[in-house]
């Protein structure tokens, strides 16, 4: 679970202070497809940021699973984003590797005594020898590699470069990157903006076909009305830095509660 307290964030200068978020309390349950939506400078983004400590926030708290992650730092804090994973609108993919590269990536860089194999004890692993845990390795991150090509349909790109591949195809390489490491939270940050209507319809499918067998818990920043409206059970709508809408997300779009959700969905304030 998910917990955002009393969350405020504000961007200081020597002249003036920005407050960018203010008194935002949200709970994201594990498991929930749960979107944050806003027009251009509620403060999405940063709210996003803050949830995996790439912004600090000004005061208040973040929870997962009950513990309050605004106070790790340096290891502790690496080893919590391992198990958030975030993809972007630009993809942000290596150009000089193919598919398979990209995807390693983040299992790659991994130091070897910080590597973790399934089905054998930190103990057990850390009796090998240095080639046999170089070996355990590239074993472990072939077999991840080859079951994330498949989750996200690319078995046939595996060794093609991003500059061969369309916009959907290198978003399914980032969202196949970004769950390596088999994390428990996926942030999608304006993942699909970049995408035509048919690309994005693949995408969400995607993501709700990987929120159903690995129950990871997504979060969806967007402004894409269609987005939310077709994946997230539960959303937040922004307005000038503070939530003035928050619920089930069929309940949020069919009663127009706010001025900002009415010029959201189209309709007149």
């Amino acid at each position: 679970m998910i917990r955002v307290i009393d969350l405020k964030k504000e961007f200081r200068s020597k002249r003036n202070t920005l407050t960018v978020l203010n008194n935002i309390n949200i709970d994201i349950q594990d498991g929930d497809i749960f979107g944050i939506i806003g027009m251009s400078g509620a403060g999405k983004s940063t709210l996003i940021r803050c949830i995996n400590l790439l912004e600090r926030p000004t005061s208040g708290r973040i929870e997962i699973d009950g513990v309050d992650i605004t106070k790790k730092s340096g290891k502790e804090l690496l080893k919590l984003r391992k198990n958030i994973g975030m993809i972007f609108q630009s993809f942000n993919l290596l150009m000089q590797k193919n598919v398979r590269k990209n995807i390693a990536f983040g299992l790659e860089i991994i130091k070897l005594r910080d590597f973790k194999i399934d089905g054998m004890s930190d103990a057990d692993y850390q009796k090998l020898s240095f080639f046999q845990k170089r070996k355990a390795k590239k074993d472990a991150i072939n077999k991840r590699v080859d079951e994330l090509l498949e989750l996200v349909d690319l078995k046939e790109k595996e060794f093609s470069y991003p500059a061969k591949l369309s916009g959907g195809q290198r978003q399914r390489v980032a969202i196949a990157r970004a769950l390596a490491t088999k994390p428990s939270i996926l942030l999608c940050d304006e993942a699909t903006s970049a995408l035509d209507s048919m690309t994005t319809d693949s995408i969400l499918s995607l993501l709700q076909k990987i929120n159903k067998e690995t129950k990871v818990t997504i979060i969806v920043i967007t402004h894409e009305m269609n987005v939310v409206q077709k994946i997230c059970n539960k959303v937040v709508v922004l307005d000038k830095s503070e939530i003035v809408a928050s619920g089930i997300t069929d309940d949020i779009f069919s009663n127009h509660t706010s001025d900002v959700v009415k010029r959201l969905v189209g309709g007149t304030v």
